[in-house]
C-alpha cells in the first residue's frame, strides 16, 4: 500500500469498520459476529455460492470482498457447506459486501446468512465500496486488515490500525491445523443431482486415500462419482499411514496458508509416496506441495486468484476451460524439473496451473475441478485420475 495516512471512505454512523494496515478505515454497517478479526484481504468474483465460499478451508485467514453485490438472496442451507471438518465450522475471517441482505428467496433455504453468519462467529461489513476496494487491491495487492463489529459503533481505531499493520501475513503461515480433520473417516457420498440430491457409492471400483489438507465436501463427492471408495486422513499422516490402507491411488486436497510452511512436514510424506508408484491427484494447495515435493518451488502472488471465471488453457489439447479458483500462492514455472511438464495455464496472467509428470501416473491442478461453487468444465479430472488408477491396476494384474 502507499497511503500512509488515516483516511474514511464512508463516513454515516455505523456498526462496523474494516481497517487497513496503511492506516485507511472503511465505515459500513455490522452483520454477523461482533468482535474483531485480522487477515489478508482479497475479492471473490464469483457470482453464486457464497456459502460454499464461506465455508471452503482454503480461506483461512482471509477477509473476502465479494465484487458481487447481492450476497444473502438465496439464504443459507444444510446441504451446501464445504468444509468437512464441521468442528473446524470456518477459518475465514470475515467478509465484505456491497449491499444489505435481502430477505432469502429460495426453496432450499433454511435459515438467512446473518444468522448463520453469527453461529460460525464469522464478521461481516455491508455498505461498502467494494468496486473500490477491489480496485485497490489489484493496484496494491492483497493488504492485512482487521474487520471489526460493534453495535454501539464504538472503535479504538488506533489499536485496530496497530493489529493490522503488525499482524505477519499469510507468507510463511502453515494454517492446515486450523482445519483439517483430526481422525480418519470413510466417505460414499456422491454429487448432488436433480430431484433426488445427493446419492451413495455402493459398487466402488477403487479404494483412494485422500490426505486433508482442508478438504472441500464436493472434491469427495466427485471422487465417489467417479468411481472411488474414499478414506480420508488427517494433513499429519505419514506414508505408513497412507499405505496401511492398501490404496490404489492417493489424492492431495486443498487447503490453505504457505505451501512452503506446510510442506515442511507434508512435503517428505509425498515424496515418499511418489516413491510407491500410486497415481497421485492433487489439487490447489495439494497441487503446490506436490510440486515442492517434486522439486520445484512456489511464491505469493500478487492479488491471487479468487472466483469461478477464470480461463485455463490446457497445453496438450489446446482446449480451454473456465474455472474455479482460490489461491494466493502459484508454482515457479521456471524451477519444474525435468521429466515434470506444465499440463494448465492461467489465461489471466499466464501463471502455471496444473502438472504432471512424464513417466509416473503424477498430476496435479491448481483450480478447483469439483466446481463448487463453480463451472462444470474440469470434472473430467477426476475420471482421468480413476483412469490412471486403472491402468496401474491392469499392469500388476499383468506382472
Amino acid at each position: 500500500m502507499t497511503t500512509t495516512t488515516s483516511q474514511t471512505w464512508t463516513e454515516a454512523a455505523s456498526t462496523a469498520r474494516l481497517v487497513l494496515s496503511d492506516g485507511t478505515v472503511i465505515a459500513g454497517q455490522g452483520l454477523g459476529a461482533e468482535g474483531s478479526a485480522v487477515g489478508e484481504i482479497c475479492f471473490n468474483t464469483a457470482i453464486t455460492g457464497y456459502q460454499e465460499i464461506l465455508t471452503d478451508p482454503s480461506y483461512a485467514g482471509q477477509i473476502i470482498t465479494f465484487t458481487f453485490p447481492h450476497i444473502g438472496n438465496v439464504g443459507i442451507n444444510d446441504e451446501d457447506v464445504e468444509t468437512s471438518n464441521l468442528a473446524a465450522l470456518s477459518g475465514v475471517r470475515g467478509c465484505v459486501l456491497r449491499a444489505a441482505m435481502t430477505a432469502p428467496s429460495n426453496y432450499r433455504a433454511a435459515r438467512d446468512l446473518d444468522s448463520w453468519l453469527k453461529e460460525r462467529g464469522i464478521i461481516a461489513i455491508t455498505g461498502v465500496d467494494t468496486r473500490a476496494l477491489t480496485a485497490l487491491i489489484r493496484a496494491e495487492g492483497m493488504p492485512n486488515g482487521v474487520i471489526a463489529h460493534d453495535r454501539d459503533g464504538k472503535f479504538d481505531i488506533d489499536r485496530l490500525i496497530a493489529e493490522a499493520a503488525q499482524w505477519s501475513g499469510l507468507e510463511g503461515m502453515d494454517l492446515v491445523p486450523e482445519v483439517t480433520t483430526s481422525q480418519s473417516y470413510n466417505w460414499d457420498e456422491t454429487r448432488w443431482a436433480w430431484p433426488d440430491g445427493y446419492g451413495r457409492q455402493e459398487a466402488p471400483e477403487f479404494h483412494v486415500v485422500a490426505i486433508d489438507y482442508g478438504l472441500k465436501r464436493n472434491i469427495l463427492r466427485c471422487l465417489a462419482t467417479a468411481g472411488c471408495r474414499v478414506t480420508v486422513l488427517p494433513a499429519t499422516a505419514t506414508a505408513e499411514d497412507v499405505m496401511a490402507h492398501q490404496p490404489d491411488g492417493v489424492f492431495l486436497s486443498n487447503g490453505p496458508g504457505d505451501p512452503a510452511a506446510t510442506g515442511v512436514y507434508a512435503v517428505p510424506q509425498i515424496q515418499r509416496l511418489i516413491e510407491t508408484g500410486l497415481p497421485m491427484f492433487g489439487i490447489c494447495l495439494g497441487h503446490q506441495m506436490l510440486a515442492r515435493a517434486l522439486g520445484a518451488t512456489t511464491r505469493k502472488m500478487h492479488q491471487g486468484h479468487h472466483g469461478a471465471n477464470h480461463p485455463v488453457k490446457d497445453q496438450a489439447t489446446g482446449k480451454v476451460e473456465i474455472t474455479s479458483m482460490n489461491h494466493g500462492f502459484t508454482v515457479d514455472r521456471e524451477t519444474l524439473p525435468a521429466g515434470i511438464v506444465e499440463t494448465h495455464v492461467s489465461l489471466f496472467d499466464g501463471s502455471n496451473c496444473g502438472i504432471a509428470s512424464q513417466d509416473r501416473p503424477i498430476f496435479s491442478v491448481q483450480y478447483h475441478p469439483e466446481a463448487s461453487p463453480g463451472p462444470q468444465d474440469s470434472h473430467y479430472l477426476f475420471d482421468r485420475f480413476v483412469e490412471a488408477i486403472r491402468q496401474k491396476s491392469s499392469q500388476k494384474a499383468d506382472q
